[in-house]
This record gives C-alpha cells, structure tokens and sequence, in this order.
C-alpha cells in the first residue's frame, strides 16, 4: 500500500543546521574555549576598537544573533549555541559556528560560514556533523558620520549539500537577498543627552530555496507498506533588529560616570529574529527569538553572550544560550588579513 505524507520544513533552522543540544565533554569543551577567550581580552589591551563599526563617533558592535551592516576583516572563533529546540520527543541542540569576513575593497566584502551540530535526543544514536557551508556577498552604499547611519545589501547562499543531513542540512542551496542597516540617536539634542547613546541595527532578506519540496520513499519495517513523504519549502521573510545602548559612546561623549574601565567597555543590547513563511498552506509557521545579553569591546577582540528567549509557539518554551568569541583582523593583522585585498585601507 501507498501513502502519501505531506510536511513542511522548519523555518526557524533550530532542527538542523544552526543553534543548539550537547553532551557534557561537549558542551564542557565549548565553555572552555569560550572562557578562554575571555581571560586573553582581559589580560589584553583595554582600548576600545578604533576600525571596525566606527560611523562618525559611534562603534558599533558586531551583533550576535543578527547580522550587523558592516563589510569588515573580522572572525568569530567560535559562536557556541545551546537549547532545548523538541520536548516531544526531546531534542537538545548545541551549535559551534565559525564565520569569517574579509573585505575585497573598502566597500566589498564576503563573509563565509560554517558550523558543527549535536543534537541529544536520548536515544542509543545522537546524531552530529557539519551544517551546510554558507557564503554572503555584501556592499556597503551608505555611511553618514554625521547621522551615524550607515546601510548595506547582500545576498547569502547556503549551499546545498555541503553538510550533513543527519544534522538536518538540507540537501538543496538556499538564496537570502538581504538589507542591513544602522542608526545611532548621537544626532539628537543635548537636550536628550541620555538618549544618545542609543543605536539600532537591523536586516531584512527574503529566503528563496532553489526546490520547491523533496519527497522520500519511506517504507515500513513491520508492515512492508510503502509511504512518500514530501517536505514542503517554502519562500519567507527574514527580519531582525538590535536595540543597542553604548557605554562607550556615554562615557566618551557625554559624560563620564566614573566607573571600572571594563564597565565602560560595555554595550547591553536586546535582538529580536524571525522568520515567517510568505505561504502558509502546508503549515508553516512565523518563528522568533527575543535575546537580551551583552556584549564588551576592547581593541582586538570582543566578547558577548545573550539568552535565547521563543517569542513564538512554533519557536518552543525552551530559553536557550548564545555566546561568542569575535576578533577583529583590521586591529591584530592591519597589513595582511586586516586590510581590503583591492583599494587601500
């Protein structure tokens, strides 16, 4: 006998190839790298970064869960990710990312991407492996220091088949033409003074998959019977913003508080991420995340961590844990990686 099943792919990438679920060497050996990271900014220099991010008198930091918009020489080494993303069944989902960006020219840049998963379901095999390689293209048309605005397109492509699917890689590339942008409020009266050091980051892409569905031949090990599963892809909108308030910026360009040099290194910020499906009709669903953290800023490197909190029901009930080690290459290696290929600094 066969059936037919239909089903729709998850939109929020929690089930597969980015974000979270670990075994205690894993997860262990994650942490430690992370706090190794840690301890060599605070016995490095203190200075905030003067190169990358800087529009004007604002810097702005490299987002975690968002894409900041800014074409640069900088490696995240590593982005770790931890979090419940199933209770039935139970699906715990650790992700260590790498990324690495690299200006062409002043205002070209590309920015590759790869991750390893572990997902612990509790069951005699949990499953791990690589994710699918991704690559984003991006120019940056606009910087205005006197507005502290800045903006920037892309498009990103996750190539299908470059990772594991037993890690839910998906075996077809997906296309992400994309919007950055950023705002700091430096430009507003001194009258709100203590507004100014607010700014916002922000994206806006449209996923594309190059197939439509896939379908699978699943046959019954009791029964014998023979089944079609098809896994419906859909198009969506990806949208996220960061709402940022720079100590930096306060301590540097209003007033000074007074406090330990490494709390003016500090920049608490909130990032909201989703995505909603354009069509519904197979069951999609919108998926997103609210991540409230922080992040500190010296002269090579930063370092951030934030709470990974569902905003949605199709996102889960799990708050989940996000944290990374980001350097910037302009600063360590200014006349070798840390500069544009093409056209000077």
């Amino acid at each position: 006998m066969l059936h037919v099943t239909l089903k729709c792919c998850r939109l929020d990438g929690t089930a597969g190839r980015r974000r979270n679920g670990a075994p205690p060497g894993r997860a262990g050996l994650a942490v430690l790298i992370f706090a190794s990271g840690c301890i060599a900014a605070f016995l490095g220099e203190a200075r905030i970064a003067s190169a990358h991010g800087v529009v004007g008198q604002r810097f702005f930091p490299a987002t975690l869960s968002t894409d900041d918009p800014f074409v640069a020489d900088e490696v995240s080494l590593p982005t770790v990710s931890h979090r419940k993303t199933s209770v039935d069944p139970s699906v715990k989902e650790t992700n260590i990312d790498f990324d690495f960006a690299k200006r062409i020219t002043p205002d070209f840049g590309v920015v590759m991407g790869y991750g390893w998963t572990h997902l612990d379901q509790r069951a005699p095999h949990n499953p791990s492996g690589f994710g699918n390689f991704e690559i984003t293209g991006q120019w940056q048309f606009l910087r205005n220091d006197a507005h502290e605005a800045v903006a920037m397109i892309g498009l990103s492509g996750e190539i299908g088949g470059t990772g594991a699917q037993r890690v839910g890689a998906d075996g077809f590339t997906t296309l992400t033409p994309t919007f950055y942008f950023g705002k700091g409020a430096g430009d507003l009266p001194e009258t709100m003074n203590w507004l100014r050091p607010i700014a916002v980051t922000g994206t806006l892409g449209y996923s594309i998959p190059t197939r439509g569905h896939t379908s699978t031949v699943v046959v019954d090990p009791d029964t014998g019977d023979v089944s079609l599963d098809i896994e419906r892809h859909s198009n969506a909108i990806q949208y996220g913003l960061a709402v940022e308030y720079s100590v930096p910026y306060l301590t540097a360009n209003i007033q000074d508080l007074g406090l330990p040099s490494w709390m003016n290194r500090l920049t608490p910020l909130v990032e909201f991420s989703f995505t909603q499906p354009v069509d519904s009709r197979f069951g999609e669903q919108t998926t997103g995340t609210i991540n409230p953290g922080i992040i500190w800023s010296g002269q090579t490197m930063q370092l951030g961590i934030e709470a990974i909190i569902p905003m949605t029901r199709a996102t889960g009930k799990n708050v989940g844990l996000i944290a990374q080690v980001h350097f910037y290459l302009d600063d360590l290696l200014p006349q070798t990686l840390g500069r544009p290929l093409f056209g000077g600094r």
